[in-house]
């Protein structure tokens, strides 16, 4: 069995069954998942794609925070954490999450405060490219408030 709290930030694609695999254990009656890809329109633009920046040392030291402290929050859950940074396009994980506990309650619960969280707190910020060539930065918060999706 893996430690509690595994974080990542890469420039390689995610690999949720890696992830997966480190929570993974035989007290593990429930793994949750979420996996954050680029959508192809935001806010009624069309997007070819993202670019996704941080400030490394400080972005990884966050994550580990933040996954570190669902641990706490939940005993007995364990979790990992990876987020994609450099240009992506349309269909491409951006962030991906696993979380096990011995009971579906807790993983989901986890799993929905790890990537509410990391939203608001991991210094990662992302630039959409659009159809008309254009290039915004879009506020990684916005959608924490959404009932539903990421």
């Amino acid at each position: 069995m893996a430690d509690a709290a595994f974080t990542d930030v890469t420039h390689a694609p995610l690999d949720l069954g890696a992830l997966i695999a480190r929570v993974a254990g035989p007290d593990a009656g429930a793994i949750a998942s979420f996996v954050g890809t680029v959508r192809n329109v935001h806010e009624g633009r069309a997007v070819t794609g993202i670019d996704y920046e941080a400030y490394e040392p400080m972005a990884s030291l966050e994550l580990a925070r933040v996954a570190n402290e669902a641990v706490a929050r939940w005993p007995g859950v364990r979790v990992a954490i990876s987020h994609r940074v450099g240009t992506l396009v349309v269909g491409d994980a951006s962030v991906a999450i696993a979380v096990a506990s011995a009971r579906r309650a807790p993983a989901l619960d986890a799993v929905r405060f790890v990537i509410e969280t990391l939203k608001v707190r991991v210094p990662i910020w992302k630039r959409e490219h659009y159809v008309d060539g254009t290039r915004a930065w879009v506020d990684p918060t916005a959608s924490a408030h959404e009932s539903a999706g990421a």
